[in-house]
């Protein structure tokens, strides 16, 4: 089946495209060309406005579903504390980062885990070409690692959205600001302008979490799984 999705994405027979860097970056050359009506506007442009980071406010507890994902992929989890923590943003970066966002959004179904695998929240990549939402941001992740940028900068962060749910998303942190690539929009937004409560996101200094502060109310809990798409 899954050889079967990506004959159909890409026209031909492959292998992977999590287990083939070649395949990956054929993947990535596609998204730099492939049209996105206004977020293709977006890879276009220059550079977006200045922003500012998000801080973080010491340890938290991480979602379980990454916890096993590390268990399986410990290389995705594994902090470089030699990589820089932020990410020097230039026209080509960020056309970079859109572009990846853009076609991973498009080229994969979005499906709870509970219709998926039978079970609440399971952290992986979309290898069938359905995943939830932190399996899209994982899989923008290792194609933006795999093209040069430093994965200390890329911090998969959980929230609470629109809904009142728990959501992951990809924070990408630059000398410009912090950015969000997200499954539920094809255009890369600055954190503060999702309209999201951010809870907490991988450590930078080490394999861990840490707490963003989002939640300010006793009735509200951190969410403890990313079971929506």
């Amino acid at each position: 089946m899954q050889q079967d999705y990506f004959k159909n994405l890409f026209g031909q027979a492959t292998k992977s495209l999590f287990s083939s860097k070649t395949v990956r970056t054929a993947f990535l050359g596609l998204s730099l060309l492939a049209p996105a009506c206004f977020a293709e506007a977006q890879t276009l442009a220059s550079l977006p406005p200045a922003g500012h980071s998000i801080a973080d406010m010491g340890g938290a507890k991480p979602i379980m579903g990454w916890v096993r994902f590390c268990e399986t992929y410990a290389s995705e989890c594994a902090v470089n504390t030699a990589e820089p923590q932020t990410i020097e943003l230039t026209p080509q970066v960020w056309k970079l980062i859109t572009s990846v966002n853009q076609r991973v959004n498009a080229s994969v179904k979005a499906v709870t885990d509970a219709d998926h695998w039978g079970v609440v929240d399971v952290w992986g990549f979309p290898d069938d070409g359905k995943g939830d939402c932190e399996d899209f941001q994982l899989l923008k992740r290792r194609i933006l690692a795999e093209n040069g940028l430093p994965r200390r900068a890329m911090r998969m962060t959980v929230v609470i959205d629109e809904l009142g749910e728990g959501h992951a998303v990809l924070l990408v942190r630059t000398n410009q600001g912090d950015y969000v690539l997200d499954n539920k929009t094809s255009t890369v937004l600055p954190w503060d302008r999702t309209g999201y409560v951010y809870i907490k996101r991988e450590s930078q200094a080490g394999t861990g979490w840490v707490s963003l502060g989002g939640i300010t109310s006793p009735t509200i809990s951190s969410p403890t799984t990313t079971a929506n798409r």
